[in-house]
């Protein structure tokens, strides 16, 4: 017998509830390193359905930032919260954070899980749900600042609890927000020219 939506919301709370919990008790373990946090573009593609997984494929974009605590060097685990606004097909905006932990199954090329809940708008109106990430690609420690460059592949899977049961499921590229801008700061630099010597 399928639960009530009104039963479902109620269980989607608890459970985010207790996710943010659960990392807010583990959190003084974990900041005895220095935190480093990062910014990206996220793009790529995107099957969407109501009730079902990909009966319509559309473009998938969106913002993505993480702050990892725990980490001394690129052998350590790393456990933190997420932020995330994206769209499907532009038909949509969704806001979605939660925990991300990082796993070092390589120096160079951890793998990133992360679990937590989103809010998504759309003509339907505001609608809850579950979302959960894999991150695949170069996430290493910086010895030298608190920004940690990223950039890799981003699979994800939303499943929404409101009334039309929309589920999306993602492939995406993780770009990092360095990257995008270092065109512009070249440029800047180049009409700027070097800088002149007053001796």
């Amino acid at each position: 017998m399928p639960l009530a939506p009104r039963a479902v919301g109620g269980l989607g709370r608890r459970l985010f509830a207790g996710a943010v919990a659960a990392f807010l008790l583990t959190l003084p373990a974990y900041a005895r390193a220095d935190p480093q946090w990062n910014a990206s573009l996220l793009t790529g593609v995107c099957g969407t359905g109501s009730h079902a997984y990909w009966q319509h494929t559309c473009w998938f974009n969106g913002l993505r930032s993480d702050v990892l605590f725990g980490r001394s060097q690129n052998a350590d685990v790393g456990l933190g919260p997420y932020l995330q606004l994206t769209t499907a097909g532009f038909k949509d905006v969704r806001l979605g954070g939660g925990v991300t932990t990082l796993l070092p199954v390589h120096p160079y090329f951890p793998i990133g899980l992360s679990a937590g809940g989103y809010a998504r708008h759309s003509a339907d109106g505001w609608e809850p749900g579950f979302s959960g990430w894999l991150f695949v690609g170069s996430k290493s420690y910086n010895y030298h600042s608190s920004y940690i460059m990223t950039g890799g592949l981003l699979l994800g899977l939303n499943y929404g609890l409101g009334r039309t049961r929309e589920r999306t499921i993602v492939i995406a590229a993780q770009i990092d927000g360095l990257l995008l801008a270092l065109p512009f700061v070249i440029g800047y630099e180049w009409l700027h020219g070097p800088p002149s010597a007053d001796n």
